[in-house]
């Protein structure tokens, strides 16, 4: 499995297409595409970006590795958000339809609850 190999089940995976990796990181839609075809291998400093996106080293991308990346959890209040989003669907469904949005959306979104906390 070479290193787009690893890229492709990665956006399987998180249910992500190229031009959504490219919008995470940055990277153009052409450049992903040249490495897609193996026209063109990814740098050090792109490699890293789409480690980064997918939570796994770039030894994990390069095939150095055989596993992801555990994510590590010693943050007590991400503990509390994913408990959260474990237990309440509301919670589930608000993160998913927040995945997509840029930072200005989920701006208007905080405004648009905070409003609506404060009427009751």
């Amino acid at each position: 499995m070479d290193t787009f190999d690893r890229i492709s089940e990665l956006l399987r995976k998180n249910k992500m297409t190229q031009a959504d990796l490219a919008r995470k990181t940055g990277i153009s839609t052409g450049l992903i595409s040249q490495w897609k075809n193996r026209s063109q291998n990814p740098s050090a400093e792109k490699l890293q970006k789409v480690a980064e996106c997918f939570n796994v080293s770039v030894d994990y991308l390069l095939g150095n590795e055989q596993k992801e990346k555990p994510l590590v959890n010693n943050d007590e209040e991400l503990t509390a958000y994913l408990e959260e989003l474990k237990t309440r669907p509301e919670m589930k469904m608000l993160f998913n339809l927040a995945k997509g949005a840029t930072k200005e959306d989920v701006e208007k979104a905080v405004k648009i609850v905070e409003a609506f906390l404060k009427k009751d």
